[in-house]
C-alpha cells in the first residue's frame, strides 16, 4: 500500500480560455472542478497505473463534502480526517497554446487537536503501508517540523518516505532523513538560496541536498527531465522533446510513477525513468490531466538514463 498525505487539499477550478494576453479580453471555452493537492494527484496516478493506494486528507464543511464527491469517481481509497474549516479553492487558467497560470489560496488554519488526529490516523495506516508520500504545502498554523515528525514515525515502522514540499517544511523534513526528497528547480533554489542555471549547478544542488540528510534525491527539471542521487551514484534522466501544453502537475505524476515503480522492483534508475516518462507524458495533455499507463509507456521507451561520472 502506498499512502499519500495531502495536508492542504483544495478544490481546483480549471478554466480554459482561447488565449491568455495582457490588457485584452479572453473568452472561456470550458470550465471544470476537480479535487486538488499533490498527494491527491499522486494517488490518482498510482491508481490509474494499477497500484494500491490510499489518500489521507483533512477536510471539513460543505467544501469538504464536495471534495469527497469529486474524489469518489477516481476509484482509490480516501481517508478524511474531519476538521472544522473548509478547503481552499485554487484557480488554474490555461489557453490552447499551453500558457498556464495557477493561483493558490493559502488554506485554512489547522489547530493542534486537529493535527493530533491527523497524526493518529497516519500512524494507524502505516501498519499496512510500504511507502508514505508526504506532499504539498503546510496550511497556516502547522509547524515546519510536522513533516519531519511523520518521516521519523514512518522510519521507525519500516515505511519508506517521499517528501515533496517547499520552504521550511522541506528544509526541516530533509534533516529527518526521508528515503527520497523530490524538489523541483524553484523549490531547490529557495532551499539552497541560489540560482540553478546550468548542468553543473543541478549536479551540485543534488549533492548538497543529499548531504543535508536525504537518503536519495530527485531534482525535477521539467522538460529537461531530472537528476537523481542514490547509493553513491548520480544519474541524469532525459526525456524526449515534446510539446508541453500544460506542465502544471507533471511533477506530481513524476513522484507518483517513481514510487509506483519502486514498489514494483526497487530499481531507482528504472523508477526515475518511469517518473520522468509520466511527467513528460502528462505535460503533453491540456489542463490538469494525467497520462495513462499506456501513454506513459510510449514516452518511457524514449527516455534516456545516463550515469554521471
Amino acid at each position: 500500500m502506498i499512502v499519500t498525505l495531502t495536508l492542504n487539499p483544495a478544490i481546483d477550478r480549471t478554466v480554459t480560455v482561447d488565449r491568455l494576453v495582457f490588457e485584452d479580453r479572453a473568452y472561456i471555452t470550458s470550465s471544470r472542478e476537480s479535487a486538488g493537492g499533490r498527494g491527491i494527484n499522486a494517488a490518482f496516478v498510482i491508481h490509474c497505473f494499477g497500484g494500491k493506494t490510499m489518500a489521507i486528507v483533512p477536510a471539513g464543511g460543505e467544501s469538504g463534502t464536495h471534495f469527497e464527491d469529486l474524489v469518489k469517481a477516481s476509484g482509490f481509497e480516501l481517508v478524511v480526517v474531519p476538521v472544522r474549516s473548509g478547503l481552499r479553492h485554487n484557480l488554474i487558467i490555461t489557453d490552447k497554446q499551453g500558457l498556464t497560470i495557477k493561483l493558490n489560496e493559502y488554506g485554512a488554519v489547522l489547530e493542534k487537536p486537529e493535527l493530533a488526529r491527523i497524526e493518529k490516523e497516519i500512524r494507524a495506516k502505516l501498519e499496512n503501508a510500504s511507502w508514505l508520500m508526504i506532499c504539498g504545502s503546510l496550511p497556516p498554523g502547522v509547524p515546519a517540523r510536522f513533516y519531519a515528525q511523520l518521516i521519523t514515525m514512518a522510519r521507525k515502522r519500516g515505511v519508506k518516505t517521499l517528501l515533496d514540499a517547499d520552504g521550511d517544511a522541506l528544509e526541516v523534513g530533509i534533516a529527518a532523513k526521508p528515503t527520497v526528497v523530490k524538489p523541483n528547480q524553484p523549490e531547490a533554489e529557495r532551499l539552497l538560496k541560489t540560482a540553478l542555471l546550468t548542468r553543473t549547478h543541478f549536479l551540485q544542488a543534488v549533492d548538497r541536498i543529499q548531504k543535508m540528510g536525504a537518503e536519495s534525491v530527485i531534482l525535477s527539471l521539467g522538460t529537461q527531465g531530472a537528476v537523481g542521487a542514490f547509493d553513491h551514484q548520480m544519474i541524469e534522466v532525459i526525456p524526449p522533446r515534446v510539446d508541453a501544453i500544460a506542465p502544471i502537475g507533471a511533477g506530481d505524476a513524476l513522484a507518483a510513477a517513481f514510487v509506483w515503480a519502486m514498489e514494483r522492483n526497487g530499481d531507482f534508475r528504472d523508477a526515475l525513468r518511469w517518473g520522468v516518462a509520466a511527467g513528460t507524458a502528462s505535460a503533453r495533455l491540456p489542463g490538469m490531466r494525467f497520462a495513462s499507463l499506456a501513454e506513459t509507456e510510449e514516452i518511457y521507451a524514449q527516455v534516456d538514463v545516463r550515469q554521471v561520472e
